[in-house]
């Protein structure tokens, strides 16, 4: 499982020209499904998600408060091109969940995600809809976070507790 987090100062989404999702500051969230995703590789995008340092402490100091820390907002879209491929010029999505499976991963991340933070503090987008994605990136500050099992190259030797 793959999340691109932008931190933002605000962002949201529309379908068919219609607003249907929207925050002020907080963080916009990609979220990319592999075949092979389970629930550790849910687990683990969220804690990252929610407890990542990547906004200024009530002292100013940078880099020292989450997005739980400052009740900030999140805006979650599905993405499935994060698992794209490469062949020649030409895309492939082989890596990514099949739509029907994906779909109910991401309801259930998203499920999740309200359960361990602030539910109104939690939107998305429309799964399978064509959207218009909207972000204002404040920084800009771009993080890839890659579940464990299915991180290529990055594996850092992380402390269990955040």
């Amino acid at each position: 499982m793959k999340a691109l987090i932008q931190r933002v100062s605000k962002a949201s989404v529309s379908v068919d020209g219609e607003i249907i999702s929207s925050i002020g500051t907080g963080l916009c969230v990609l979220i990319g499904i592999k075949r092979d995703d389970g629930v550790a590789d849910m687990k683990y995008i969220i804690r990252k998600i929610l407890n990542a340092k990547i906004f200024e402490d009530d002292k100013g100091k940078k880099w020292n408060a989450s997005v739980k820390d400052k009740k900030y907002e999140i805006l979650c879209i599905s993405q499935f091109t994060l698992y794209y491929v490469l062949k020649g010029n030409k895309l492939s999505f082989h890596r990514a969940m099949p739509a029907q499976e994906s779909e109910i991963f991401y309801m259930n991340f998203i499920t999740e995600l309200r359960e361990q933070y602030v539910p109104e503090l939690i939107k998305d987008g429309k799964f399978g809809a064509k959207m218009e994605v909207s972000i204002q990136n404040s920084g800009p500050v771009t993080l890839e976070i890659v579940s464990q099992k299915t991180s290529d190259s990055n594996i850092e030797n992380e402390e269990t507790s955040d």
